[in-house]
C-alpha cells in the first residue's frame, strides 16, 4: 500500500511540475499587467510613471460617460455582440435540424466539413477576401447591377457596414456551431422517432415534440454561455473591416480603446473604459454561469 500511495504522489508530483510553464505564463501575462488597471484613475504620464502620475479618483469614468463617443460605442457593441449571440443560435440549430434529416453519409459529412472551413480562417484573410468581394469592381457589385443596383463600396456605407458584420461572423462560425449541436442529436434515441411514426406523427411534430426538447439544454447551455461574452463584438473582425467612414455604426469599445490607448495616446482614458467592460463581462459571466446552472445544471467547479 505505501508502494502505491508513493508511486501515486510522485505521479501527482510530476502533473504539477508539468503546469509549472502555464502557471508563468498566467502570471506574466495575465496577473502582473492587471496593475496597469491604476491608470484609469490618475492623470497618466508615461514620464512620470504609476507612481508619479496624478491621481485624481474617479474622475476620468465621470469624463468617459459624459462623451458622445462612448455613448455611441456602447450601443454599436450591444447591438452587434446580441445580434451575433442570437442568430449563432438560431442558425446553426436550423441548420443542424435539416442536415440530420439528410441520409446521405457522404454527402452529410461533405456538406458539414464545407461549412466548418471558414472557422479555421484568421480574419486578417476573410477580411481582405470580403472587402474584394464588397468592394466597387467586386463581384458583389456585378452580380447586384443585373438587377439594376448602383454599384458601392459596401464596407464603407454605415448602413450596410454593421449588417455585413454581423452576416459574415454568423457565416464563418455557424458551421462550428452546428458540429455541437449535430453531437447533441446523436444523444437522441432512434426509438422514440421510430414510436412517433407508428403514432402518425410527421417529421414537424417530431422536431417539436422530440428533437427540440431533447437538446433543449445544450440550445440554453450555449446560449446562456453567450451572455458572459455579450461585450465581445469581435475586435479582430471589425478592426479588419471598419475605417473612419463607418465609426457612427461599426465602432465598438474594443477598437475604440484600441485608438484611444495606442493612436491618440490617451492612456488612462483607454484604461478607464477597458476596465469600464471588464467589470461589466465578468459580472455577465458570474449572471451567465448562475442561470447555466439552475437552467442546465452546469457547473463550472
Amino acid at each position: 500500500m505505501n508502494i502505491m500511495k508513493r508511486k501515486r504522489s510522485n505521479s501527482f508530483f510530476h502533473y504539477n511540475i508539468m503546469t509549472i510553464p502555464g502557471l508563468i505564463w498566467l502570471v506574466l501575462f495575465n496577473i502582473v499587467p492587471m496593475f496597469g488597471i491604476i491608470m484609469a484613475f490618475q492623470n497618466y504620464n508615461p514620464g512620470a510613471g504609476f507612481f508619479g502620475s496624478e491621481f485624481v479618483g474617479l474622475d476620468n469614468f465621470k469624463y468617459l460617460f459624459s462623451m458622445s463617443d462612448s455613448k455611441r460605442v456602447i450601443l454599436n457593441t450591444l447591438i452587434i455582440a446580441v445580434s451575433k449571440l442570437v442568430l449563432n443560435v438560431v442558425i446553426p440549430l436550423t441548420f443542424a435540424l435539416l442536415l440530420n434529416e439528410v441520409r446521405s453519409v457522404r454527402y452529410k459529412k461533405l456538406v458539414q466539413t464545407v461549412v466548418y472551413l471558414p472557422h479555421f480562417l484568421s480574419w486578417v484573410i476573410l477580411a481582405s477576401v470580403l472587402l474584394q468581394i464588397f468592394s466597387y469592381k467586386g463581384s458583389a457589385n456585378a452580380l447586384f447591377s443585373v438587377f439594376g443596383m448602383e454599384p458601392r463600396i459596401w464596407f464603407s456605407e454605415d448602413r450596410y457596414f454593421r449588417g455585413l458584420i454581423i452576416g459574415s461572423d454568423v457565416w464563418k462560425e455557424f458551421g462550428f456551431n452546428a458540429v455541437i449541436y449535430l453531437a447533441a442529436l446523436t444523444g437522441i434515441s432512434p426509438d422514440l422517432y421510430e414510436a412517433a411514426a407508428i403514432d402518425g406523427c410527421g417529421k414537424l411534430k417530431a422536431v417539436r415534440n422530440i428533437t427540440l426538447p431533447g437538446i433543449a439544454s445544450t440550445v440554453i447551455l450555449l446560449s446562456v454561455l453567450g451572455l458572459g461574452n455579450v461585450l465581445n463584438a469581435g475586435f479582430d473582425q471589425i478592426y479588419n473591416l471598419y475605417s473612419p467612414l463607418v465609426y457612427s455604426t461599426g465602432d465598438i469599445l474594443d477598437t475604440w480603446v484600441y485608438r484611444m490607448g495606442l493612436v491618440n495616446v490617451q492612456f488612462s482614458l483607454a484604461t478607464t473604459a477597458g476596465l469600464f467592460k471588464s467589470v461589466i463581462s465578468f459580472l455577465l459571466i458570474v449572471l451567465s454561469y448562475t442561470i447555466a446552472y439552475k437552467a442546465a445544471d452546469y457547473k463550472v467547479f
